[in-house]
């Protein structure tokens, strides 16, 4: 197989820049700098693209590694044909590769392999040919042993058709053939294992769906009904279309003495061989192909959810609400400092509502609070009730938003959160990540395991392998995206800089902590296990703001200083132009780009990224994106009516629609038949992100089990 062929033609790229970029990742270079710093090198291919790139290159390289070695075994064994080798080499999948393989892997002892034992090959090769003239019973009885435990003719034919049944199973191109039309007309079928059982599984208590037809939700919803033990899962086949295709493919002369014993045989080898193992495979692949979608909308949802603009210079109050243990407060600056921390108990059982609000506007008065951010988890509900009576009666100007605050619990109880706030109970660190997840989402949300934010479905039930990994690249590329402060910036966000591992993120905090701030990128190459390849791919992510040199606080990387300081030269600047903000409009002022980029030694597409970066220097991406709506009043569910609209900010966004909270506690949910009147939405993707700000209006609410339904269809 031609890797770089096959990669080309998925990706819909050309040859050369699969070999650019093959190299560059073997050299070692990471995604977000091939993304950033080798446009040229690439052809501009995003860091979207590099990703699949990345993922499909290890997969083929896997998949040639796995011919090599069932080659390597079928030749030991000596049964390599030219025609089985051009099959291995040519296959395109794993599952393809097993499948031709099967018949050479060492097995253990099966009936068939107990048969062989007795001497049985030859009646199994008299009834294939299909060319005898006698009975087999006739021809069984040469192959009578009382030594080897053949005591019967019909032990002998039952032996026979156990190594037939076996060779069938093991046929690739039939096993080919019964899993395509299996996944073409088969049904998934799922039952409830207790009708009277109540559970969120209801929906599957009587469901069938063609296999080829069933959305990536719903099979792993039924995979976990079935772990569960509330339903019994199946795949019904096209059992006699398989059957009759078995029986074309073997039977093939007309011999009263063996059809029927062959019949019998293909039954047998289907029932007890091929359906189960066809089954797994399809429902393992269903599951993958499911797992991937929920992954990939996973991994869309965090992007949104890190890149959430941050609330700047503002003090803010993190509250963590609890019932029983009280609500834990944190006041925190604007730079993300806790000034102070204490505990509250405006709910149920204690509810000293008066005292609490005391507390809270004294906090106001003392640091100038002006936002709280209050988590939207237990008793969250009944807290902001008392900050909007609170708001009421106090004559400062505050506003609070509501958190997210999946995840604060797991970093509250790190071993990362309990070195930062060694002197804090798990309350008051999650009070304080919920003040600064509003603050800089980014900074503080990386502290967290990706997949303990909550903002998918079904992740537990993953491959947490593949999970971690996809998240883990999408925190990568969203820090590099933004680039980090290499003066303010916490090792756990100093770790996924490009080129950055745990290691060498705690020595440059060290380093920091010794030696002082940072004044320029090429001290980098003091810290401990940071060399020369590792400052290549960090360097340019990382920013000093009033350095030695201006370029360092710019997302310029170091290797085209020179070429950035012609370039100002040509144009009549200075550096301490780029700092002063003085370069608005640069772009417009170079009328030949390509004779500028030749004559600074850069290509064309670096030259635009100088330029622009320029004009807006370390520009933070996530200004673009919606701000999160503060709020001043609260709205109960009771108050909801039918067609009242409302604005809106989608929380979490999965296969069949996004869910949307409204300031009632109950975020409604927007079915993706709801999305838009003009088109139609395949997915809720296409439409709507994480974060975004959206007009909904109300369609149904039922106060009793808690749903709310919206439409996007005004």
């Amino acid at each position: 197989m031609d890797i770089i062929k096959v990669l080309a033609s998925e990706l819909n790229i050309k040859t050369s820049q699969v070999e650019a970029t093959i190299k560059l990742i073997d050299e070692g270079c990471t995604i977000p700098f091939i993304a950033r710093y080798r446009k040229e090198v690439t052809g501009s291919l995003d860091d979207e693209i590099l990703r699949k790139f990345d993922e499909r290159l290890t997969y083929l390289r896997n998949l040639e590694e796995k011919k090599e070695q069932v080659l390597n075994s079928i030749r030991e064994q000596e049964k390599l044909t030219p025609e089985l080798e051009a099959q291995i080499l040519a296959a395109e999948t794993l599952v393809a590769v097993d499948d031709l393989y099967r018949p050479y892997r060492p097995k253990r002892r099966t009936r068939a392999t107990i048969a062989k034992e007795k001497g049985l090959e030859g009646l199994a090769n008299i009834i294939l040919l299909q060319m005898t003239d006698k009975p087999i019973e006739e021809e069984a009885k040469a192959y009578l042993s009382e030594d080897k435990g053949v005591e019967s003719v019909e032990d002998a034919i039952a032996g026979a058709s156990d190594i037939l049944a076996e060779m069938v199973a093991d046929e690739a191109e039939y096993r080919t053939y019964i899993r395509n039309i299996t996944f073409k007309e088969g049904n998934i079928v799922s039952v409830a294992k207790d009708k009277e059982a109540e559970s969120v599984y209801e929906t599957y208590y009587d469901f069938t769906e063609k296999v080829n037809k069933i959305a990536g939700y719903r099979i792993l919803a039924i995979n976990r009904g079935e772990a569960e033990k509330f339903l019994t899962v199946k795949i019904d086949a096209p059992v006699e279309d398989i059957i009759r295709y078995l029986e074309t493919k073997v039977i093939t002369r007309e011999n009263p003495h063996t059809t029927e014993i062959l019949k019998a045989m293909i039954e047998d080898s289907y029932s007890r061989l091929i359906a189960s193992a066809i089954e797994r495979d399809i429902r393992n692949e269903l599951t993958e192909k499911a797992e991937d979608g929920a992954i990939n909308v996973f991994g869309k949802n965090l992007t949104q959810l890190l890149m959430q603009p941050p609330i700047a210079n503002q003090v803010v109050l993190g509250w963590d609400p609890a019932f029983r243990t009280g609500c834990k407060l944190a006041v925190v600056d604007s730079t993300g400092k806790v000034l102070d921390t204490i505990v509250i108990y405006p709910t149920a059982p204690q509810n000293k509502i008066a005292e609490a609000k005391k507390v809270v506007h004294d906090l106001i008065k003392k640091y100038n609070i002006t936002l709280i951010s209050l988590g939207n988890g237990t008793a969250s509900r009944e807290s902001e009730q008392v900050i909007v009576e609170l708001l009421k009666e106090i004559p400062e100007n505050v506003s609070y938003v509501i958190v997210n605050e999946a995840g604060a619990s797991v970093y509250s109880a790190s071993k990362l959160a309990t070195e930062e706030f060694p002197n804090f109970d798990v309350g008051q660190r999650s009070a304080a990540s919920i003040a600064r997840r509003i603050q800089d989402p980014l900074a503080e949300l990386v502290k967290i395991e990706p997949k303990a934010i909550g903002v998918g479905q079904y992740q537990h039930d993953m491959n947490q392998k593949k999970l971690g990994e996809t998240l883990g690249g999408v925190v990568e590329d969203c820090v590099n995206k933004v680039g980090v402060d290499i003066n303010t910036a916490s090792a756990s966000l100093l770790e996924y800089v490009s080129g950055i591992n745990k290691t060498i993120a705690k020595n440059i905090v060290a380093y920091r902590e010794e030696q002082g701030k940072f004044t320029n990128r090429k001290q980098l190459l003091k810290v401990a296990k940071l060399g020369p390849k590792a400052y290549e791919q960090c360097a340019g992510f990382m920013r000093i703001a009033d350095g030695d040199n201006p370029l360092d606080s710019t997302s310029v990387h170091p290797e085209t200083y020179d070429a950035a300081k012609k370039i100002l030269e040509k144009l009549g600047y200075k550096l301490e132009d780029i700092t002063a903000s003085g370069l608005s409009g640069i772009s417009k002022q170079v009328k030949d780009k390509k004779a500028l980029a030749a004559e600074v030694e850069v290509g064309e597409i670096t030259l635009m990224d100088i330029l622009k970066e320029f004009e807006k220097p370390a520009r933070d991406p996530r200004e673009e994106m919606p701000k999160p709506i503060l709020r001043t009043d609260v709205l109960e569910m009771e108050d909801l009516t039918e067609g009242m609209i409302l604005k809106g900010t989608v929380r979490n966004v999965i296969d069949f629609g996004a869910f949307v909270d409204i300031g009632v506690h109950q975020d409604g949910l927007v079915h993706v038949s709801q999305m838009s009147a003009k088109k139609f939405v395949k997915h809720p993707l296409d439409v709507v992100s994480v974060g975004d700000i959206v007009d909904v209006k109300v369609m149904a609410v039922d106060i009793q089990k808690k749903r709310i339904q919206l439409t996007m269809k005004m």
